[in-house]
């Protein structure tokens, strides 16, 4: 028996980063094969669940343990350099920070080969159920820790 085809979740390089290759499908895009600006949004999202996912962290658990949590987008700012198009291989690069409090940050970079696409500095937090921020759990912080790369 062989083992399923599974879908990549990137992996993080020798310098700390994780990469997430990308691909822009046609739904991706308007009618001149241009990414739609809301789908880099998409595009980031993913680079975010699947360096958790290679961590060792996944949404669903992290909702279904004793004390139920959930990662929320406090803020998230984004600078469009270039136009992705239809077909274009891309990688989200996820770039830890150190941590504030309840506050998760990242960096994260879309990139077309050596050109960059899109920007996005983002803060994000851990939620119970009824929305409070909480801090991360110390597995969480300890998962991450080892890539956390202090701004230059």
């Amino acid at each position: 028996m062989t083992d399923p085809l599974l879908p990549t979740s990137g992996a993080f390089g020798s310098d700390r980063i994780h990469r997430l290759p990308v691909r822009v499908y046609y739904e991706d895009t308007d009618f001149s094969g241009v990414v739609y600006h809301a789908r880099y949004l998409h595009f980031f999202e993913r680079g975010r669940t699947d360096s958790l996912r290679c961590l060792g962290i996944s949404h669903t658990e992290l909702a279904t343990q004793a004390d139920p949590l959930a990662l929320a987008v406090r803020r998230m700012n984004v600078e469009f350099v270039r136009a992705a198009r239809v077909d274009d291989a891309l990688v989200v690069e996820t770039i830890y920070r150190p941590q504030q409090g309840a506050r998760m940050i990242m960096d994260q970079v879309l990139r077309r080969g050596d050109e960059i696409i899109a920007t996005a500095a983002v803060q994000a937090v851990c939620m119970d159920p009824s929305g409070r921020a909480k801090r991360p759990p110390k597995s969480m912080a300890q998962a991450w820790m080892p890539y956390v790369i202090s701004e230059a």
